[in-house]
């Protein structure tokens, strides 16, 4: 019998780095003294909250984006996400003489709805706890000829996130673990295919908030398992099941999961800020989170933390971390 192929692969994920070249941002690697000394490990933060959109999600659009034919890019191109994807799919259609129409929820954050409204997007809204953002997308990518990429069940989009980890390697050599955060799958599958293709040792430590733990839930059960949409202030990873086409990547190569509650990601964002001098949004805070808060057990020498993003407004996050202890 033979086997399936993977959707992605690393060699799809050096075509990816050949496009991205001159268009997406080569993020900064940072080093902290403190964060070392606070964790017991040398500790290499990949920051994709300097890329383009303030977030690793315009790797995946663009690169998804710019295979498309002259043809559909002229009808334009359909997404849904609660933000950085929806600004990533936003940007790459105007950077490509595209357009795009956005499915986003209607308690997405200010912030993200006005960014992606900024770069040309049309925003269709829709109630997150009641409705089916991808029945809508699909839908309306049906009744206006739109090619629809998704936020991560798609290969070229694994392929594209999957270049943060290329990246982060290229400069630090072999790391001992890496850790990234989980929401529908796409960032981790990308960067687990790259990080294990080029050093099988590392270790690939996915991370979630408490409240969403469909992915660690779906690996242990060996299926994916549905939960309720979740209550998080992790708004990118408020999902409620993994992807079709990540979770098998996943399940292959993702070697454990460790959970963060809402309070470790508001002062892992508090320790972003003071220590680092960096703002991170609480999804991209998750895997320092759990650094931080000692939840990955047995801790390597040499560790790699995809950052993922920064899209968070000042109003929201002095309301997450102006006050310690609370």
């Amino acid at each position: 019998m033979t086997a399936t192929p993977p959707p992605v692969t690393l060699d799809d994920i050096r075509s990816a780095a050949d496009r991205l070249k001159g268009v997406a941002h080569r993020t900064p690697v940072l080093r902290s003294r403190t964060l070392d000394a606070r964790v017991g490990a040398e500790v290499f933060l990949k920051c994709e909250n300097f890329q383009r959109v303030g977030a690793f999600k315009f790797r995946g659009a663009y690169n998804a984006a710019s295979r498309l034919t002259p043809e559909q890019l002229a009808r334009g191109i359909a997404a849904y996400s609660s933000g950085n994807h929806a600004q990533a799919v936003a940007l790459a259609a105007r950077e490509l003489g595209s357009t795009a129409v956005i499915v986003m929820p209607e308690d997405a954050p200010p912030a993200k709805r006005a960014a992606t409204a900024g770069y040309g997007a049309e925003i269709v809204s829709y109630d997150r706890y009641t409705g089916d953002r991808v029945a809508i997308a699909e839908a309306l990518a049906a009744e206006r000829g739109l090619a629809l990429i998704p936020p991560y069940d798609h290969p070229h989009v694994m392929a594209g996130q999957g270049t943060a980890a290329l990246e982060l390697l290229e400069e630090t050599g072999g790391l001992d673990a890496l850790l990234v955060p989980v929401g529908g799958g796409g960032l981790i599958a990308g960067c687990a295919t790259a990080a294990k293709g080029l050093h099988p040792g590392v270790r690939i430590v996915g991370v979630e908030p408490e409240a969403g733990d469909d992915t660690k839930r779906s690996l242990e059960a060996g299926r994916r398992v549905e939960i309720p949409v979740p209550r998080t202030i992790a708004d990118g990873q408020a999902l409620h099941i993994p992807g079709e086409l990540t979770f098998p990547v996943n399940q292959r190569l993702v070697d454990g999961i460790s959970l963060v509650t809402d309070d470790e990601i508001r002062d892992a964002m508090r320790f972003a800020f003071e220590h680092l001098k960096i703002v991170v949004e609480p999804s991209g805070a998750t895997p320092l989170a759990a650094l931080l808060s000692g939840r990955v057990a047995g801790l390597p020498r040499r560790v790699g933390v995809i950052v993922s993003g920064g899209n968070v407004d000042a109003a929201r996050f002095a309301e997450l971390c102006g006050t310690a202890g609370e």
